[in-house]
C-alpha cells in the first residue's frame, strides 16, 4: 500500500504541475475559457471575475502538484486534491452529457481533450486522490511546519508572478496554431487522404397536404404533383479539421484579401486588436510608427479587428491613425495573439514575429531585413526563458536533494 500511495501521489502531482503550469503561462487563454463556461451556463454576470479566477485556479493547481511531489503539508494537500477532484469530476460528467463547450480546457492549448476523455481521466485521478487522502497521515514531513509553509508561499508567489508576467507580455510557450514558425496556409490545408465531413441530405417534398422526406439522389423530381419545400443537410460523420480553419481577412470594402496576404513574398505586419473599445490606445498609437516604417520600405501593414466600422472611424480620427483596418473573427484574433493590441509579422504566410503591445519594437531598432531582426529577438527571449527555467529547476532539485539528505 505504501508504494501504491507514493505512485498515486507522484502521478497526481506531476499531472497537476503540468496542467497548472501550461495554463499559468497563458492567463488570457484561461480567462477566455472561463468566459466561455459562464456564457454556456448563462452566468454572464460572473465574467468580470474570469481573470482573477483563472489566476487563482491555475496557481492552486500548480501548488497542489508541487506539494504532492515534494510531500509538503500533506494533510492540507490531500484535502485540497480531494476537494479539487470532487468538484471537477461531476462537473466534467455534466459537460460530457450536455457538451456546452467542446474542449474542457483542463490542459489549456497544450493538450486538447474531449469532454468524455476528460471525464474518464478525472475518474482515474479521483481514485488516486482517494488513495492519497487515505494515506495522508502516514507521510513524514521533511521540514518544520514553518519551513513547509515558507516553501508553499514561495512556490505560490513564483507561479503567480510568472502568470502575471505572461499576462503583460506573451506566454512563455505558444501551443496555438499561430506560433512563431507556423505556416498559416499549410495549417489551413487538409492533408491528402484525411477523411472529410460526411453529410446526409434529404429533400422535403409536399403532395396533397402530406410532407415527406426523400434522399437527395432519389426524389420525385419529374413528378410535378410533388412540390419542393426544403432541403435538410445533417452532419453524420465528422472529418479532419485543420488546425487553422477560420482565418480570413476582409477589407472595409468587403474584399477578401486572405490569399494575397498569405502569398506576399515580402513582409506583412498584422496589428491584432480584437475589440477597439478595449484596446490599449498607447499600443494603437505606437503601431502608427511601425506602419510608417512599412510604408517607407514597401511592406504591408493591416490592423485586424472584430469591431464595427462605427467604432473604427471615430478612433482613427481621435488618434490620427492612418493605417488600414480589416475585419477578422474575434475568436480567431484572440487565438492568434494574447494581447489587445498585439503585433504579428508574416513573411509569405509564415509567422516570424509576435509582440505584445508592451513589447512592440522601436522603429529605431528595425532594419529592412525584418527576418534577421526577429530571429535575434527570439533568440534573446529564448535565452531569458531558459535561464529562468534553469533557476527554478535548480531550486527544485536542491530541495529534493535536501529531503533525501535528511
Amino acid at each position: 500500500m505504501k508504494y501504491i500511495a507514493i505512485a498515486a501521489r507522484i502521478l497526481l502531482g506531476l499531472t497537476f504541475i503540468y496542467s497548472g503550469f501550461v495554463k499559468s503561462i497563458d492567463p488570457w487563454g484561461s480567462t477566455y475559457k472561463f468566459i466561455e463556461y459562464f456564457t454556456a451556463f448563462n452566468m454572464e454576470w460572473m465574467q468580470p471575475l474570469a481573470f482573477v479566477l483563472a489566476i487563482v485556479q491555475n496557481a492552486v493547481e500548480f501548488v497542489i502538484g508541487v506539494t504532492l511531489v515534494l510531500g509538503l503539508r500533506m494533510k492540507e494537500t490531500a484535502w485540497g486534491v480531494l476537494l479539487f477532484m470532487g468538484f471537477y469530476t461531476p462537473l466534467t460528467f455534466i459537460l460530457a452529457l450536455t457538451n456546452p463547450v467542446t474542449d474542457c480546457g483542463c490542459f489549456g492549448d497544450a493538450l486538447i481533450l474531449t469532454n468524455w476523455q476528460t471525464f474518464y481521466k478525472n475518474i482515474a485521478f479521483m481514485a488516486l486522490a482517494i488513495i492519497v487522502f487515505v494515506y495522508r497521515k502516514k507521510y513524514i514531513p521533511a521540514y518544520s511546519p514553518v519551513g513547509e509553509w515558507i516553501w508553499v508561499s514561495t512556490i505560490t508567489l513564483m507561479i503567480v508572478g510568472i502568470s502575471l508576467h505572461c499576462f503583460r507580455h506573451q506566454p512563455w510557450f505558444d501551443f496555438r496554431p499561430y506560433h512563431i514558425g507556423a505556416d498559416i496556409a499549410w495549417g489551413m490545408s487538409v492533408p491528402e487522404g484525411m477523411p472529410l465531413d460526411e453529410y446526409d441530405s434529404k429533400v422535403i417534398m409536399e403532395k396533397d397536404g402530406i410532407t415527406k422526406e426523400f434522399p437527395v439522389n432519389d426524389y420525385p423530381w419529374d413528378d410535378t404533383t410533388w412540390v419542393w419545400k426544403d432541403t435538410k443537410t445533417t452532419l453524420i460523420k465528422k472529418g479532419y479539421t485543420p488546425p487553422i480553419h477560420d482565418f480570413s481577412i476582409t477589407t472595409s470594402g468587403g474584399f477578401d484579401i486572405t490569399e494575397d496576404v498569405l502569398a506576399d513574398e515580402s513582409y506583412t505586419f498584422l496589428l491584432i486588436a480584437q475589440r477597439l473599445n478595449k484596446s490599449s490606445w498607447k499600443g494603437l498609437d505606437k503601431a502608427s510608427e511601425i506602419a510608417d516604417f512599412c510604408h517607407e520600405h514597401g511592406y504591408k501593414f493591416y490592423c485586424l479587428t472584430a469591431s464595427p466600422q462605427s467604432e473604427i472611424d471615430p478612433l482613427k480620427q481621435k488618434l490620427g491613425l492612418t493605417y488600414d483596418f480589416c475585419f477578422t473573427d474575434e475568436i480567431t484574433l484572440k487565438t492568434i495573439i494574447r494581447a489587445n493590441p498585439g503585433l504579428v509579422l508574416l513573411q509569405k504566410g509564415t509567422v516570424i514575429g509576435k509582440w505584445h503591445h508592451e513589447d512592440m519594437p522601436d522603429v529605431a531598432q528595425l532594419n529592412p531585413n525584418l527576418l534577421s531582426f526577429s530571429m535575434k529577438q527570439q533568440t534573446t527571449n529564448s535565452k531569458n526563458k531558459l535561464s529562468g527555467l534553469l533557476l527554478v529547476g535548480f531550486l527544485f532539485f536542491a530541495f529534493v536533494f535536501h529531503q533525501f539528505k535528511e
